[in-house]
This record gives structure tokens, sequence and C-alpha cells, in this order.
């Protein structure tokens, strides 16, 4: 199966649940057992998977990803967004899902979430799904 593109538009932080596209594309792909690679080439910008039950888990990761870079006056970088950078790394740009019977391994509270660092801005991201061989 091609590499599948999806575009969305993002708010200027935030976490965007995207386990509804991963599980629906790898329905499409009829792929029974093998990976998937969910992608984000942006580089303010990540891929993350987390509790999905209760919103709250969201804001505090938020929080404390704020807490832990903040924006510093000593960083050189000209567009100003050195910590979205910082942020984007710490998290990664890619996940790697093992699927079974046609389904992705999750545990039962956990989604997958493109994370926005420095919005608003149109991203896309990226679904591959590889078979066993």
């Amino acid at each position: 199966m091609k590499t599948k593109e999806f575009k969305l538009d993002t708010p200027r932080e935030g976490f965007l649940n995207i386990t509804r596209s991963v599980r629906e594309t790898i329905k499409e792909s009829g792929v029974q057992s093998g990976i998937c690679v969910v992608y984000c080439a942006h580089t303010t910008a990540g891929i993350t998977i987390n509790e999905n039950a209760d919103p709250d888990v969201v804001r505090d990761m938020l929080l404390g990803l704020r807490k832990a870079y903040p924006d510093r006056p000593e960083f050189r970088h000209a567009e100003g967004n050195s910590t979205a950078h910082l942020k984007s790394s710490a998290m990664g740009v890619s996940k790697v899902i093992p699927i079974e019977n046609g389904q992705p391994i999750l545990g039962i509270w956990q989604g997958i979430y493109f994370c926005e660092f420095d919005g608003p801005r149109s991203r896309k991201y990226y679904v591959k799904v590889m078979a066993d061989e």
C-alpha cells in the first residue's frame, strides 16, 4: 500500500487525536499482521501515543512540556520558535505500531496524537502500513 497523506489545520498548540484515521488506513490496507508507521514531516510538531480517555492528560502534558522547555532569551533561532523545535525533538516525529488481526495494537486507553507546538498551521502527516512477509 502506498503511503497515505493526511492534512489538518492545527491550533497554536495542542494534541489532535488521529487514531481514527490510522485505524481506517489499516483497515483499507487489508493488512492483518504487520506494522504501521505514523510520521510527521515537520520540525515543530510531533507524534505521540498516550491516554485518550481523560482530556486532562493532554492538558497536563502540554503544561509539563511548557515547563520543561520554556522560551529563553538566550535562544538565537531567528524565527523565535526554539521551544517548539525542542518539544518536537522530545516527542519525536514518528511512531511504529504493530498490527494484528487487522487492528493496531494499542492499550485500551491509548490514542495516537499529532502534536502541534508552533501553530496555527496547515500540517501533514503520513501513514504507511506494511504487511509481514
